[in-house]
């Protein structure tokens, strides 16, 4: 399925509205030695639309940001860090 998700760089956060209910993705944003690098801190899906996929395209969505922008990433948040870990295809961008 797919979600309309916005990027809001200046409150560093992916979000998308699934049935009316707000679904995020927050990061912090930090200089490194050869590029920037994104922590990703937390994923909040509410329990009514859980299990759609949303958290995933979120997650997605602020990998392919990262790509982009040819920051490294940080995987705090536990979803993220086992969502990269099943998606070999972006383990390029853990740090």
């Amino acid at each position: 399925m797919s979600y309309d998700i916005q990027h809001d760089q200046s409150a560093r956060r992916f979000e998308t509205t699934v049935d009316g209910e707000h679904c995020l993705l927050d990061y912090t944003l930090a200089d490194g030695v050869a590029n920037c690098v994104m922590t990703i801190t937390h994923t909040e899906v509410p329990a009514e639309v859980g299990g759609r996929g949303v958290a995933s395209a979120l997650v997605q969505a602020a990998l392919d940001a990262a790509r982009k922008h040819g920051w490294k990433v940080i995987p705090a948040c536990s979803y993220a860090d086992a969502w990269m870990k099943r998606h070999a295809g972006y383990g390029d961008l853990r740090l």
